[in-house]
């Protein structure tokens, strides 16, 4: 059934191509995924792709056929330079198009970036990581991405972001006046990436924000996750980058939930609340929750979020957390804490 539906999907996209007409009742599946497939060192991800049988891997890949997602954003997925393991893991998922850009995790610094007095560990990276691309981000899609007009943020300093919450001890910059003339705000990346879609192009805005937890009483990473997030809406109202023109569509993990946490919500209540976006709220069997953090606490939250645009018309959507006795939870389970999440759109 699914691939009669994506099948469908590609015929009355090339036929929109063909005749110059809109394909006005097709919808779009955008999901984002946390796979957590991040390995402890360099090249084990494609290791592990290479040899086969990986049972992580195997289940990842039975949840996104399951989901059967047009555009997917990923995080929790390692990057390579080459691009060799994303190739791979595209044609194993059985999409045609990918996408990904250099990610700040594992960047290094050369300064003490978390104030522990030590270099090189993984917190003195521009984002937390072990080897530079540790836990990155990346697309696959069944549309073609305009990959020369993506729009990429992550250079952006946090010190330069309009309402910066820069920590502090007693007044001083923490951890260093030299550490934030430097510190990027993206712990991963956000990027905007346009995608041809069947009656149109529109952008994909996608992040994977710094957990608010792991710090100290400076709070370094709950104000920066704060910032990652309402980094979005500094695009939205053009003080930061080139805001979308068109339809979009947020999707990826803001490590917040709204309610229960660590964290300051106010970030993730002005996104959730944004005039431009629609937030429909997807469930699956634990309601609106997409993470299963039970050990350690605090359980389980809300932190993966798709918000589409207000151009867009929302026909479906869910978490793809099933029941204990769907056939799908143990390969759920057994992939990754976090669940996928899905919409579906019209424009």
């Amino acid at each position: 059934h699914g691939r009669e539906r994506a099948s469908g999907r590609l015929i009355a996209w090339l036929l929109c191509l063909i005749l110059g007409t809109a394909a006005s009742a097709d919808t779009l599946r955008i999901a984002t995924y946390n796979t957590e497939l991040q390995r402890e060192g360099p090249g084990l991800f494609l290791r592990d792709l290479a040899r086969g049988g990986d049972e992580q891997i195997s289940a990842v890949l039975a949840v996104i056929a399951a989901a059967d997602a047009d555009v997917l954003a990923l995080q929790g997925i390692d990057y390579d330079l080459t691009g060799e393991a994303l190739g791979r893991f595209a044609k194993a998922a059985g999409y045609p198009h990918h996408f990904a850009l250099r990610p700040n995790t594992g960047m290094p610094t050369g300064l003490d970036m978390d104030g522990d007095g030590r270099l090189g560990g993984p917190r003195d990276a521009q984002g937390y990581g072990r080897f530079s691309g540790q836990g990155g981000m990346a697309i696959l899609s069944r549309l073609p991405i305009d990959e020369s007009n993506v729009q990429d943020l992550s250079a952006l300093l946090w010190r330069d972001v309009p309402g910066a919450l820069l920590p502090d001890v007693n007044g001083a910059p923490f951890p260093s006046e030299a550490a934030q003339a430097i510190q990027r705000l993206s712990t991963t990346g956000h990027w905007v990436v346009p995608i041809i879609g069947p009656n149109g192009p529109f952008d994909l805005l996608t992040f994977h924000a710094s957990p608010p937890v792991f710090d100290g009483p400076e709070d370094r990473n709950g104000k920066r996750n704060h910032d990652e997030i309402m980094l979005w809406l500094n695009l939205m109202d053009g003080t930061v980058g080139k805001a979308p023109a068109g339809p979009f569509v947020i999707a990826g993990d803001a490590n917040l939930d709204p309610v229960e946490g660590a964290g300051i919500k106010a970030a993730i209540e002005a996104l959730l609340s944004a005039p431009e976006l629609q937030d429909v709220g997807p469930t699956g069997h634990f309601g609106t929750d997409t993470v299963d953090w039970d050990d350690p606490l605090p359980g389980d939250l809300r932190v993966d979020y798709v918000l589409p645009s207000t151009h867009w018309r929302v026909t479906d959507s869910g978490v793809l957390w099933p029941a204990p006795d769907d056939p799908l939870a143990q390969a759920v389970a057994s992939a990754s804490r976090h669940r996928l999440v899905w919409v579906d759109l019209a424009y």
